[in-house]
């Protein structure tokens, strides 16, 4: 057994993420990195992120989150008429860029180990799958990233539709795969989402509640790790822990640390210097 590291949004802050590495005696060797999505985007080092993911090789694994796959989209050229992305320029254009679009286009949108009872996504999980239907879903999604990545970037952006249905035409499917893992944050028990809501969980809207209050009860005795709620900040409940603590916004960078005997504890480091 090896220390297994969660780490939440990074979003291209990658001196943050170095700091956090270096106070967890991070060793490549004997450690796994597992990145809840949002790798880049926003922090200004989206390049060096990437470079130094790649250079670490199977020691980490990481899902994809909308920020990545914006990244992507971009760099396939959507949506047509796009603002210019600095940050994404810089990467796409760099003589190994070609190298880290295709390291990040081949992640995955969901992991799991069934032996550890542990998962990871981005954002959230439709309440009408358990463990094994959204790694079926995920794998949907993937397969379109690797056989049809043009024609799923050019259908990938919109709020509808808002639940997924097993009987909706291929790229809307698609699309409400994708928004459920990379984008969801308030949902009603039969998967409706509403995409405009960012605010905390408090005020949700009316008829909506957090996602992970619907989960599926198959997902009893995991541990669902997700990112994308910055206004959520460190949460847990016995299901779920959230680890985006807004570090691209000033706030902190945050690890779940599982150790070979199965402790856990959360370690964080302040980045008021990263506010963007």
């Amino acid at each position: 057994m090896k220390r297994q590291i969660f780490i939440g949004d990074i979003q291209g802050c990658y001196g943050a993420l170095r700091r956090l590495l270096d106070r967890l005696k991070f060793d490549p060797a004997a450690d796994k990195l597992r990145l809840a999505g949002d790798l880049v985007n926003r922090g200004g080092e989206s390049l060096e992120t990437l470079r130094f993911m790649v250079g670490l090789g199977d020691c980490v694994t990481a899902v994809l989150g909308n920020h990545d796959l914006h990244l992507l989209a971009y760099a396939h050229q959507q949506p047509r008429g796009r603002k210019r992305n600095r940050e994404f320029d810089v990467l796409i254009d760099a003589p190994d860029g070609q190298a880290l679009l295709d390291w990040l286009i081949a992640r995955p949108l969901m992991w799991k180990s069934k032996t550890n009872r542990l998962a990871m996504v981005h954002a959230g999980v439709d309440p009408r799958w358990g463990p094994k239907a959204a790694r079926a879903r995920a794998r949907e999604v993937e397969k379109a990233l690797a056989q049809e990545p043009e024609h799923y970037f050019a259908h990938m952006y919109g709020d509808r539709p808002r639940r997924w249905k097993p009987s909706q035409p291929h790229f809307s499917r698609l699309r409400s795969i994708t928004n459920v893992f990379t984008r969801m944050r308030f949902c009603d028990s039969h998967g409706r989402l509403d995409l405009q809501a960012k605010g905390g969980p408090r005020n949700p809207p009316a008829g909506f509640r957090p996602w992970f209050d619907f989960l599926h009860p198959d997902w009893r005795d995991w541990t669902l790790v997700f990112g994308h709620w910055s206004m959520l900040g460190l949460f847990q409940n016995p299901t779920v822990l959230c680890l985006d603590t807004g570090c691209v916004w000033g706030g902190s960078l945050s690890a779940l640390v599982i150790d070979p005997d199965g402790e856990r504890r959360i370690v964080a480091i302040d980045c008021s210097d990263c506010r963007v």
